[in-house]
């Protein structure tokens, strides 16, 4: 399960005036700590283009996409190694705010091949398709669904999510929850706190649950844009059988 969360992991001074950006690209380096066996590493490669240049205005920088209800496409490519084997990804997906309405659509799609010692190349592809609400600024609300194939087994489940970016006295948070129901049950909380428009601090809670089996996790975080353009972000997971820690980098233009 910790290479799947390493995946997901891998699948965080105030500006007053306004500034533009439409693309992103970023690095991103994961190590799990088992507390069994040994550690595996991963890197990934990730980009995201707007179909319009996003306005900042006056917006906490890691949030200025979201509340400028920026369409975009984006695109990742990732490789573990582990202690048997590695494991090769790719993926893209889209985000589509309809213009001059309050609606909002997502879908994504991804490949990946685990080769592991003396076994065949296991090829997993999963998707996801949401439909989207923004009852008002900075809420969506999204239901959907989530799946995947390989040459074992295949399975679909619905999924809900809602994302709240707003202001709590002086400062900017953003509040994030979803789940998806099926064979396995998935259920997450976040929230972020602005200390300024370039510095985030974070918590986060993931769980599922398999075959009556449960697994919890949970996340400390931050991010920081040391330039309009330029951010370092950073986070632990701490899960039962194991810690991962993630590092990315990235830069707009």
């Amino acid at each position: 399960m910790f290479k799947k969360t390493l995946f997901a992991a891998l699948l965080a001074t105030s500006f007053g005036s306004a500034h533009a950006y439409q693309a992103e690209i970023g690095g991103a380096l994961g190590i799990v700590d088992p507390d069994e066996g040994d550690t595996a590493t991963a890197f990934a490669i990730d980009g995201k283009y707007y179909f319009k240049p996003v306005q900042v205005k006056n917006n906490p920088l890691n949030e200025a996409a979201f509340l400028d209800r920026a369409s975009n496409v984006n695109a990742e490519i990732s490789y573990i190694d582990y202690e048997f084997g590695d494991i090769t990804s790719y993926g893209v997906g889209i985000e589509y705010f309809v213009p001059n309405t309050d609606f909002y659509a997502s879908a994504t799609i991804a490949r990946s091949t685990d080769k592991e010692d003396g076994f065949e190349d296991f090829d997993n592809t999963t998707y996801t398709a949401e439909l989207g609400y923004l009852p008002i600024p900075g809420l969506l609300v999204a239901v959907g669904l989530t799946g995947y194939n390989n040459d074992v087994d295949d399975d679909v489940d619905p999924t809900i999510r809602a994302k709240y970016v707003t202001q709590v006295g002086r400062y900017d948070m953003n509040f994030e929850g979803g789940a998806s129901f099926g064979d396995t049950d998935v259920y997450n909380l976040a929230t972020d706190l602005y200390l300024d428009k370039t510095l985030s601090v974070g918590v986060a809670y993931s769980g599922s649950r398999v075959d009556g089996n449960d697994e919890d996790i949970f996340t400390i975080r931050a991010k920081k844009f040391f330039t309009q353009q330029v951010s370092l972000e950073g986070a632990i997971d701490f899960a039962d059988d194991y810690n991962t820690y993630g590092l990315r980098a990235a830069y707009r233009f």
